[in-house]
């Protein structure tokens, strides 16, 4: 079974990132897809690590507006 993505960010330089989900396993992840001049070497990370990482990036902002948009208007769990 494929991985379920969703692009996060792209720069101009070519660099990505998605938000990842193994159907199989359930494990959510970030995935950084550098340009070929930077390498090019995909990374899989951790959301927790991720966000750890200086979060204040573009790509970090739009993970947590993400994350955001599951709780709103959501029941209040009081």
């Amino acid at each position: 079974m494929p991985l379920e993505t969703r692009e996060l960010y792209r720069i101009a330089n070519g660099d990505r990132w998605h938000l990842v989900r193994d159907p199989v396993s359930g494990r959510v992840f970030v995935r950084h897809e550098p340009n070929a001049s930077s390498g090019g070497r995909v990374s899989d990370i951790e959301v927790g690590d991720f966000l750890a990482r200086g979060g204040h990036g573009p790509e970090h902002q739009e993970l947590l507006r993400l994350i955001g948009t599951l709780v709103e208007g959501g029941p209040s769990g009081a």
